[in-house]
């Protein structure tokens, strides 16, 4: 079988949505969850338009979200392949905000969502791999195999099998908890 490879910015894809009224809380503010909504829907067409197959989400590695969203405001989305293994794709979001009287933008919040690509079986299937032509492009997917370990190691050093409370005593003294352990 040939490896195929294709160029990330075929598949980056920006998207911009004006937030209404119907999208907010009761403060004014957007709803967090229209927000992880539309960045799904992005992670999505990045990913199927990179490996030409359906895609479902994996994994959203966290969202912090940094700056309110305002009604009126417009809502730019930016997705990227950032990496490729045999049939994932970590893709690359960035969310910015912009008052469209002011020009002013904000951060919103960036995440990283892992897409599977799926045949027409729903089974996993291979994914075209990512050319990189950038020190930036070299360094998002260097970043993505080190939070891939980073996560595979917090997964396993906090198992219930393994983890041992007195490990974590000390880091936990000067918390908002109390421990009263039963035998």
């Amino acid at each position: 079988m040939i490896k195929k490879f294709k160029n990330i910015e075929d598949s980056q894809l920006t998207i911009t949505e004006l937030m209404l009224p119907s999208h907010s809380n009761f403060s004014g503010k957007i709803h967090g969850g229209h927000i992880l909504n539309l960045m799904d829907q992005i992670a999505f067409a990045c990913a199927s338009k990179h490996s030409s197959n359906y895609c479902v989400t994996a994994s959203v590695n966290k969202v912090d979200f940094l700056n309110p969203i305002e009604v009126g405001e417009l809502l730019t989305l930016k997705a990227s392949v950032n990496y490729t293994g045999r049939t994932s794709m970590v893709i690359g979001l960035r969310v910015e905000s912009e008052n469209i009287r002011t020009g002013e933008t904000k951060h919103c919040n960036s995440s990283y969502f892992t897409m599977v690509a799926k045949d027409e079986n729903e089974k996993s299937t291979p994914v075209p791999g990512i050319i990189l032509t950038s020190k930036n492009e070299v360094r998002r997917y260097a970043r993505s195999i080190v939070r891939q370990n980073e996560g595979s190691k917090r997964t396993s050093r906090f198992n219930s099998t393994v983890f041992k409370v007195e490990d974590y005593l000390d880091l936990l003294k000067d918390s908002n908890s109390k421990i009263e352990l039963k035998a």
